[in-house]
């Protein structure tokens, strides 16, 4: 017969997640600190609109105007000669591609109007503007 007093042989037959938990809370944290960091751009101040989302199939070509007036398609610098120039040869390939205009909120109403001109001379009809919800932080 068998007292009370001892320990029972069975086997644990559960994985202590512990260890586990704490290595994914530590990959948690890493892609948490890296992640804004990874945005690559350049820094342009965008006015403060209130508009819905543009959704589109075709990946659009951004046009950026920064503080200094420098015009870049995608990555690359160019005046707005050669904007036009690059934009009639992309719009031979496929009319319908749209291009969106980031322009820092600093830059003049007539160099926008003056870009946005160039877009279209260059046949492209699709046109949109970059802008930022009201209230968000800058």
């Amino acid at each position: 017969m068998e007292t009370g007093g001892g320990r029972n042989p069975r086997l644990m037959s559960q994985i202590n997640v512990t260890p586990f938990v704490d290595v994914m809370l530590v990959l948690l944290i890493i892609f948490m600190v890296t992640a804004p960091m990874m945005q690559e751009g350049f820094d342009v101040d965008l006015p403060q609109v209130e508009a819905g989302a543009i959704s589109s199939a075709d990946e659009p070509l951004v046009v950026t105007i920064d503080n200094k007036r420098r015009i870049r398609l995608n990555d690359r610098v160019m005046s707005e000669k050669e904007l036009g120039a690059k934009l009639k040869a992309i719009a031979g390939e496929n009319a319908a591609r749209m291009v969106l205009l980031r322009a820092d909120e600093s830059v003049p109403y007539g160099f926008v109007v003056g870009t946005m001109s160039a877009i279209r001379k260059a046949g492209i009809s699709k046109v949109g503007m970059v802008t930022e919800p009201p209230g968000r932080g800058r």
